[in-house]
């Protein structure tokens, strides 16, 4: 006996129809079902995060390439360089010049504007003017020549301490070899200048080779 028996055709038909509605969603249930368990199959659990041995958990490292991963960039400042310094020879300092013994030739310069007396205290003739043709063949200013009554041991050029003939009478008395000393008394008030007072021992010194 059928289950829809005693049914009207109507009747039957719809049943037919329900039956009919719910096998076919019955399959789409099932292959849905099908669908959903391969994707969950599938799928990658996420891994462990790691911790430290105090059970603290670790930053994970960067990926490499990563901004925070990239070394720190070099230093691109040099250091200076220390140029050599230049060693500069030392400057002439004046008064160096001239041959060895004599006072040199700007300091020399310097003094020979002091006026120079030459007095002969000699027995020989003419020695006062050829002393004063050598002082002046060399520049210094002779004023005044003429003898001198006194007896002296050796030839010298006196002046007056304190003075420009101080520094002049020492420098013409290294130039021609004989011996500077301050004024005695017997000259004291004689005028302004150097006093250059000869005896035999000075040595004629003539430029001209006469």
């Amino acid at each position: 006996m059928s289950l829809f028996s005693g049914l009207s055709r109507p009747m039957k038909a719809a049943g037919l129809a329900l039956v009919g509605v719910a096998v076919i969603a019955a399959v789409i249930g099932g292959i849905t079902l099908t669908s959903g368990g391969g994707d969950s199959d599938t799928a990658t659990p996420p891994g462990p995060t790691p911790t430290s041995s105090d059970g603290a958990t670790q930053p994970s490292s960067p990926a490499p390439g990563s901004p925070s991963a990239s070394t720190p960039p070099a230093s691109s400042s040099a250091p200076p360089s220390s140029a050599p310094a230049s060693s500069a020879p030392p400057a002439s300092q004046p008064g160096q010049t001239g041959q060895p013994g004599q006072p040199g030739g700007d300091q020399q310069a310097s003094h020979k504007w002091v006026t120079v007396r030459v007095y002969n205290n000699s027995t020989i003739q003419g020695l006062a003017e050829q002393a004063a043709k050598d002082f002046r063949a060399s520049g210094w200013n002779v004023s005044e020549v003429k003898g001198y009554p006194g007896r002296l041991p050796e030839t010298g050029a006196y002046y007056r301490p304190g003075t420009d003939e101080e520094a002049a009478a020492k420098a013409l008395a290294l130039e021609f070899g004989f011996r500077a000393e301050p004024r005695f008394k017997e000259i004291e008030n004689i005028g302004p200048g150097v006093i250059v007072i000869l005896t035999k021992d000075y040595k004629t010194n003539d430029k001209d080779g006469s």
